[in-house]
């Protein structure tokens, strides 16, 4: 028990030797009395002793939470099923800090059909357990109310709070109102409607909120030709009215397949502790239900982990009782009478792609709205994606990007950008004239440029970057890691090279480069540093040609020194706005004798 407090090992080894070898939920809790961890497990005994086993490989925040532990306490049941539901009972009850939680602290609303004469249909966000049917909840409003819209249009249920029974009917205890006369209802207060025929109206209802349209059409279209046959014909085109409301709402359905029976779709992505589950329901091929949520784990969970656990919550939120549940990956989770099916290819196979799209839209809805509200988070979120992707061990909120610029081999120079928590820091871009390299050298040059770069950084006790960026494959980054060596501050940060044909990203001494996924918010941030590098550098680059061209010809002048010249080019810019400039504009700066040798000289050019 090398892991646990020394304080609590003794009392945690005596409750350890007394577990059962059987089914059950574990819970631990820390010295205060309060719980931070629930578990199941198919033995007790084995599952909470291998937190505990010495010469287990667990990873830090396991070895953190044992260390937390002073209390375990364990509840025995029958099976593994039960264990599962129990402990996902207790996680919604306590919410231990470790335990793995479902984001998502909404009130859904419901629509419910009441368990009384004449049932009424309604919305509601409050479930009550007085043998009442709930269908949803409903992930949207505007879908519930769209749902009871559909139901009002083809029935014409009751809207009053009546408390209706068979002997206060026949006693006459209550007067018809508006919504008879308006033709909202039948009247089965006065006996107007019979309780059997209304009751066939909810039978109809509840078929529609389980998803299963296409039953109510048939009985629909059979009671229409009923009618039609028995020359009714009014009732008939009331029936045939209902039908195409009914089927016009079914048509908007995503419809998937007719093959497939009822079956529950789960997809998941995940996103360092962040997982992002979407849960589809779907009846005879249609997708009636969509709902995603955010999950966060707390012990570096397993994607399969996460998902099981995902279903057992979502399910029992939903009140699902499909036989079948469609899965990206295998997972080791058993429920009765359901089958687990992880499809390849056909119509299960595009039911899921589906889902993933949905979770996909959920992920990325969920961070622009986090980001809208808290941009510092957006940069962190971001900068530990890039430090996960990198392998490194601190979050780079400091980068630094180095280009080299020598267009045809003239006026060598470099770039260096900065970017501090995700951002340009423009204040701190720095330009390198090469000094020590002669010709198209861009090894030497960036061998150069790094060692004047950071040897000043230290020499001024300035912050050294968690990462650096070479623009440049293999050879530029082994001549920047030369220079760092030397300097003796490789070991302080990470290097990489950044190849531009491919996007390859390159570690010093390996040789098989890193592909970083063209759509992730690392590669972005990697490719932004370097492509505004190398746009500083190119523009630094131009105007030095320009710069240098200007003054070639002004240096030609007997009697125009470096001083003069700087000062006609501070004024004016450029030498063909000295030759448009006035004779007293270029007097006013230079003076008399020297404006009249430099119009002699441009008259003769």
């Amino acid at each position: 028990m090398a892991q646990a407090n020394p304080k609590y090992q003794s009392h945690l080894q005596t409750i350890l030797k007394t577990l059962p070898s059987k089914p059950g939920v574990y819970q631990y809790f820390d010295e205060r009395g309060k719980i931070i961890y629930v578990g199941k497990a198919k033995s007790l005994k084995s599952r909470v002793g291998s937190y505990f086993n010495a010469d287990a490989n667990h990873g830090a925040k396991i070895t953190y939470l044992v260390r937390k532990i002073a209390d375990i306490k364990v509840i025995v049941v029958k099976t593994e099923i039960d264990a599962l539901l129990l402990e996902n009972s207790l996680i919604k009850k306590y919410q231990p800090r470790y335990n793995i939680l479902l984001k998502d602290d909404k009130t859904y609303p419901w629509i419910v059909v009441k368990n009384e004469p004449f049932p009424r249909v309604f919305s509601t966000r409050n479930v009550v357990k007085d043998g009442s049917q709930y269908f949803g909840p409903y992930a949207s409003g505007r879908m519930m109310h769209t749902m009871l819209e559909l139901i009002n249009q083809l029935f014409t249920l009751r809207t009053c709070k009546l408390k209706l029974s068979k002997e206060s009917i026949a006693a006459g205890k209550f007067d018809i109102c508006l919504e008879y006369h308006l033709g909202n209802c039948k009247g089965p207060c006065v006996g107007k409607q019979s309780e059997e025929d209304y009751n066939e109206d909810i039978r109809s209802v509840k078929e529609i909120l389980r998803g299963n349209s296409s039953l109510v059409i048939r009985n629909l279209r059979e009671l229409m030709m009923g009618y039609a046959k028995e020359m009714e014909f009014e009732k008939a085109q009331e029936i045939k009215e209902k039908l195409q409301i009914l089927e016009t709402y079914q048509s908007k359905s995503a419809v998937v397949s007719s093959t497939i029976e009822d079956a529950d779709v789960f997809s998941i992505l995940s996103e360092s502790q962040s997982h992002f589950v979407n849960y589809m329901k779907v009846v005879q091929g249609a997708v009636v239900q969509s709902h995603s949520v955010e999950v966060k784990s707390h012990l570096d969970e397993s994607k399969e982990e996460v998902l099981a656990h995902a279903i057992v919550e979502l399910r029992t939120r939903f009140f699902s009782n499909s036989k079948e549940v469609i899965l990206p990956v295998e997972i080791s989770l058993e429920l009765p009478g359901v089958r687990f099916t992880v499809p390849q290819r056909g119509d299960k196979k595009t039911l899921l792609e589906l889902s993933e799209r949905n979770a996909k839209f959920f992920m990325f809805d969920l961070r622009k709205r986090q980001d809208l509200v808290d941009p510092e988070r957006h940069s962190k979120r971001i900068l530990e994606q890039l430090r996960k992707d990198l392998r490194m061990n601190a979050l780079p909120e400091h980068i630094e990007c180095f280009d080299n610029s020598n267009i045809q081999g003239t006026n060598p120079v470099a770039a260096c950008v900065v970017f501090k928590n995700a951002k340009p820091s423009k204040k701190d871009y720095r330009h390198f004239n090469v000094k020590t390299v002669e010709g198209p050298n861009d090894f030497a040059s960036m061998e150069e440029i790094i060692t004047r770069r950071y040897s000043r950084l230290l020499t001024e006790n300035q912050p050294l970057p968690q990462l650096i960026i070479i623009d440049g494959g293999k050879g530029q980054l082994s001549a920047a890691v030369k220079s760092l060596d030397k300097l003796g501050i490789r070991n302080r940060l990470t290097i990489i090279g950044i190849a531009k044909k491919l996007e390859e990203i390159y570690f010093p001494g390996d040789t098989i480069p890193l592909y970083l996924d063209k759509k992730s918010e690392s590669l972005r941030l990697i490719q932004h540093a370097r492509d505004e590098a190398h746009r500083f550098g190119i523009t630094h680059h131009r105007n030095r040609r320009s710069g240098e061209s200007t003054k070639t010809v002004l240096n030609e002048i007997k009697g125009i020194g470096p001083a003069t010249i700087e000062a006609l080019l501070k004024e004016f810019k450029s030498v063909k706005r000295i030759k448009e400039a006035s004779q007293e504009d270029i007097r006013r700066i230079i003076g008399s004798a020297k404006t009249q040798i430099l119009l002699d000289f441009l008259k003769k050019k």
